[in-house]
C-alpha cells in the first residue's frame, strides 16, 4: 500500500501550484501519517515525552510569527487519476489510529475566554495538558480510550482538516476554509463515512492533516485532543457533478455542511446545502424539505466549530435515510 511517512511531507497551504507528492489511483487504499496542529509538540511515544514550549521554545517562535501563524501542518497534494475540474471527490475515511500522546491546551489570544476579565489568567495563560490514548478492542487506538488526569472517554478519532487545492487562491492549512473544505474540525470527517467536496483541478489535488483523537461540540480554546495519526482512506470520483458545499455520507444519515460567520447563517447555509441534496438526489421538494425541518425530531444541526479565532463557524444539518423519500 501506497505510504506517506511522518515528515516526509510537510505543508502549511493550500496551493494548486504544488507538485503532487503522491498519486493514485480512484478507489485506490493509501496511508498516511499526520502531525499534530503544533508541529511535533509531543515529539515522541515514550512514557515521560517531553513537551516543547508552546510560546518560548525557537521552533514555536517561528511558527507563531506568521502571519497566519504557520501551524496545522497538512500532507498533500494527493493526486488521483480520473479526478477533472467539474468532478465531485468522495473521499472514504478507512481508519484514522492517532498516536500514544495526544493533547489540549491554552493558546494565548485565542479561544472563547481570551479576553475574560472573570476567570483572568487562568483560562488565558499558555497551558498544555496530555492525553493518553489506550489502545481498544482492534488493539489500536482507533477505538481506543483517552485519560485525561484521573477520567477516561471512549475516543472518537477525526481529521480536522481535509481539502483540495481552491480554484484561483492560495489558503493557510490554518484559517483555509470554503467550498474546498479545509480546516474546519468537524467531527464526522471520521472512519465510515465518505466526504463529499468539488475538484477545482485535475487530480483533485487533496490535503489532509490536524488528526484529533476526540472533540466537543467545538474547540473553546482553540485546540482539541491534537495528536499525530496513521490514516488510511480511499478516494472515488462522481462525474460532472457540482454541490453548493461540503457533504457527508455516514451510514444512516447524510450531513449537510455550513462554513460561516455568524453561527445563524452557518446553520442556513447547511440547510440549503441539505434542501438542494434531498431534490436533486431523492426527488424531495423543497416545501416539504422546509416543513420537515421544522417538525421532524431526527432532523440534527450539528455545531463542529465555534471559536473566537480568525475562522468561520462550521455546523452540520443532519437528515436520516430513512426517512429520504417524498412525503406526498
Amino acid at each position: 500500500m501506497k505510504t506517506i511517512k511522518l515528515n516526509e511531507v510537510q505543508k502549511y497551504l493550500f496551493d494548486a501550484r504544488d507538485t503532487p507528492v503522491l498519486r493514485v489511483k480512484a478507489g485506490e487504499s493509501f496511508k498516511i501519517e499526520t502531525d499534530d496542529a503544533l508541529t511535533g509538540l509531543v515529539p515522541d511515544e515514550s512514557d515521560n515525552p517531553k513537551i516543547r514550549d508552546i510560546i518560548n521554545d525557537p521552533l514555536s517562535k517561528r511558527l507563531l510569527g506568521r502571519t497566519p501563524a504557520e501551524l496545522n501542518p497538512v500532507v498533500g497534494p494527493i493526486y488521483v487519476e480520473g479526478v477533472e475540474r467539474g468532478d465531485v471527490v468522495a473521499v472514504e475515511i478507512e481508519s484514522i489510529a492517532p498516536w500514544r500522546w495526544g493533547y489540549v491546551g491554552i493558546v494565548p489570544g485565542n479561544g472563547a475566554l481570551r479576553d475574560s476579565a472573570k476567570w483572568g489568567a487562568e483560562c488565558r495563560d499558555a497551558h498544555i495538558q496530555l492525553i493518553e490514548h489506550l489502545p481498544g478492542p482492534s488493539g489500536t487506538t482507533a477505538d481506543g480510550t483517552a485519560r485525561y488526569g484521573k477520567i477516561t472517554w471512549n475516543m472518537d478519532p477525526f481529521l480536522g482538516t481535509l481539502a483540495v487545492a481552491p480554484d484561483r487562491e492560495v489558503h493557510s492549512s490554518l484559517t483555509g476554509q470554503g467550498e474546498f473544505c479545509g480546516n474546519i474540525d468537524c467531527r464526522d470527517i471520521k472512519a465510515g463515512h465518505t466526504i463529499l467536496i468539488n475538484s477545482f483541478h485535475e487530480g483533485g489535488l487533496i490535503y489532509l492533516g490536524d488528526a484529533h483523537g476526540s472533540q466537543g461540540d467545538t474547540e473553546f480554546t482553540v485546540l482539541a485532543d491534537e495528536t499525530r495519526a496513521t490514516v488510511q482512506l480511499k478516494v472515488h470520483v462522481i462525474k460532472n457533478k457540482r454541490i453548493p458545499g461540503v457533504r457527508i455520507i455516514k451510514p444512516d444519515s447524510i450531513v449537510a455542511v455550513g462554513i460561516d460567520l455568524p453561527l445563524d447563517q452557518a446553520v442556513y447555509n447547511a440547510a440549503d446545502n441539505l434542501m438542494q441534496w434531498m431534490k436533486e438526489d431523492y426527488g424531495i421538494s423543497p416545501k416539504d424539505s422546509y416543513m420537515r425541518f421544522s417538525a421532524d425530531p431526527d432532523f440534527r444541526v450539528r455545531v463542529y466549530q465555534m471559536v473566537r479565532a480568525n475562522i468561520n463557524h462550521v455546523v452540520g444539518a443532519e437528515y436520516p435515510k430513512s426517512r429520504l423519500v417524498p412525503a406526498f
